[in-house]
């Protein structure tokens, strides 16, 4: 791949998979031996950059940042961090939409390693089962704390929500801001990106129109 086509691809926001891409071999060290390494990294950035590592402040940059890489920021790529999304029975048979509104989305967009900073809006029709409420901002934290693009992460968000409950009936709306493009390239600190996933009886019409409603936004979408 030449710099005009990672560039493009970059600028443009463009996804190579649905799938977050990780390596076979992904999970062969430990998370010690992660931060270790990408300790060691980070002092060869700053260093290139030419930051004193020698003063105080700057000292133990390093490691803070490989524990937050690993622990927090990215902690999302690591399966054993999948929260276990408790399903009960719908006992009192509610039959109609559950929408949790602005779950606070804090992710990364994998192109430049830039947060992205949103809400994620996300509902569902039972079809016997019913989900912790809790369950539901885990699992958009979950996929949200790993290098991302928002379509693919709107997307598994979706999927995961489906695999839970056992139905299609599952949708899924981010609004979020991207610092890639508010902070650097046009540097527009206004604009955000809207993305949407709709899945089963969200797909029709009046069903995606009454969702949208409770989100109050355009019934177009």
């Amino acid at each position: 791949m030449n710099d005009e086509r990672i560039e493009e691809i970059g600028d443009n926001h463009v996804a190579t998979s649905a799938k977050t891409p990780l390596r076979a071999d992904a999970f062969t060290i430990s998370d010690e031996e992660k931060i270790n390494k990408i300790q060691e990294s980070v002092k060869d950035i700053l260093h290139t950059l030419g930051m004193d590592l020698e003063d105080d402040s700057i000292q133990g940059t390093p490691k803070r940042v490989a524990k937050a890489f690993v622990n927090e920021i990215f902690m999302g790529l690591n399966p054993a961090n999948m929260p276990n999304p408790s399903t009960f029975d719908n006992n009192y048979n509610y039959g109609e939409m559950l929408v949790e509104k602005n779950i606070v989305v804090y992710s990364t967009c994998e192109h430049h390693l830039l947060p992205i900073i949103g809400r994620a809006h996300v509902a569902y029709i039972s079809n016997g089962k019913v989900i912790g409420l809790s369950k539901m901002n885990r699992i958009v934290e979950y996929f949200s704390k790993r290098p991302q693009v928002q379509e693919r992460l709107t997307m598994q968000i979706v999927q995961a929500m489906q695999e839970a409950l056992g139905t299609q009936d599952v949708a899924c709306v981010i609004d979020a801001k991207h610092l890639c493009v508010n902070s650097r390239g046009i540097k527009d600190i206004e604009s955000s990106t809207v993305t949407s996933e709709f899945g089963g009886k969200f797909k029709e019409k009046e069903t995606k129109k009454e969702f949208l409603q409770y989100l109050q936004m355009d019934t177009n979408f």
